[in-house]
């Protein structure tokens, strides 16, 4: 696997550049293309499927690009019922899905491989928006050789990618979009994000293990004076972490206020790793975490008891380990936009 830059254009600084170079690793950068335009008399449109079939929330910070260049995003779901009343992403039934330009797949799940199979004829790109595990997918090899792009966040990104989708081709790294309007790191004195994952399997995607270690930990820290701000993962119980601030605002502006986070490491950590955040990462047998989600922890707990410390000696992490897990930082949507123009939006 190679990851893929043609454009010279992004600086970056000598010592990242010449890391990068001698891995073989490089990074889509430039100036913003043009704003593509679709058929004659209506703007371009892209069709999107995710792993999570009615999972909004990898999508939404993909918009403002969109519609600042005029385009159509619409993500496709199997029916409306996980879908909550207000919800920004425009959503539609395979059936009622408008004309399109392109057919975007974020993973190779049940979902990304049937809308593959029902919309054939669309040019395809495979754009990774959350992390997968370095293990091939099952149905990948249904519709991997018509990919004509595959984006990644990160160099670490696109590695996993790969194996997950068993391409063995160029990856192009355009970064993380939520990375496009990151907040300033204004810390409030004790103040410690919990960053919960999914205690409960659902419909819309599956649970991960250390639920628990995380509520033990956080009464730990509450005990010992810091104040909790929760940010809940779109599809978290709520009800487990009332007893707490739960932050009005998605994770990432969450953490500006924050002096250190805490949480099951996942696709928001090197996120908010971005904004400085020091992160600690509590690790259960049962889970399977990617190696470049750990690499911004500053430290890794196992038992509750150890939460203080590791929070109390939590430090950022370096440029180097931060670009490698979390991509080039601002930009990213327009980047993947002008694959997705390149790879199939006509123009």
């Amino acid at each position: 696997m190679k990851v893929d830059d043609r454009s010279s254009l992004l600086s970056r600084r000598s010592l990242l550049a010449g890391a990068l170079s001698g891995a073989g690793l490089t990074v889509l950068g430039g100036t913003a293309a043009q704003a593509a335009t679709g058929s004659p008399g209506r703007a371009p449109r892209v069709l999107i499927a995710t792993n999570e079939p009615w999972g909004t929330y990898h999508v939404a910070p993909l918009l403002p690009e969109a519609r600042r260049r005029g385009w159509e995003i619409t993500q496709l779901v199997p029916d409306l019922t996980g879908i909550k009343p207000g919800d920004p992403v425009p959503v539609a039934t395979p059936d009622r899905a408008p004309d399109a330009d392109l057919l975007v797949v974020t993973g190779a799940g049940d979902w990304p491989a049937e809308c593959a199979a029902r919309f054939r004829r669309l040019p395809l790109v495979a754009s990774s928006l959350a992390y997968q595990l370095p293990v091939e997918a099952p149905r990948a090899k249904e519709f991997r050789d018509r990919l004509r792009a595959v984006t990644a966040s990160s160099p670490a990104e696109a590695k996993v990618f790969d194996d997950y989708l068993g391409t063995r081709r160029p990856i192009t790294v355009v970064g993380t979009p939520q990375t496009d309007d990151l907040p300033r790191h204004a810390p409030e004195p004790g103040t410690v994000l919990v960053l919960t994952s999914v205690t409960k399997s659902s419909s819309t995607g599956g649970s991960a293990p250390g639920t628990e270690l995380l509520l033990a930990a956080a009464e730990r820290l509450a005990a010992a004076g810091k104040h909790i701000l929760v940010g809940l993962h779109p599809r978290e119980d709520r009800s487990l972490w009332e007893k707490y601030e739960i932050s009005s605002v998605p994770s990432v502006q969450a953490s500006a206020r924050a002096e250190a986070a805490i949480g099951i490491p996942g696709t928001v950590f090197p996120v908010v790793a971005a904004v400085g955040v020091p992160l600690v990462g509590c690790t259960d047998p049962a889970l399977n975490i990617p190696g470049y989600l750990l690499s911004v922890c500053s430290h890794t707990i196992t038992s509750a008891d150890a939460a203080m410390t590791a929070v109390a000696q939590a430090e950022p992490v370096s440029r180097e380990v931060l670009y490698e897990a979390v991509g080039p930082i601002g930009g990213s949507s327009r980047r993947l936009l002008k694959v997705w123009r390149k790879a199939g939006v006509r123009v």
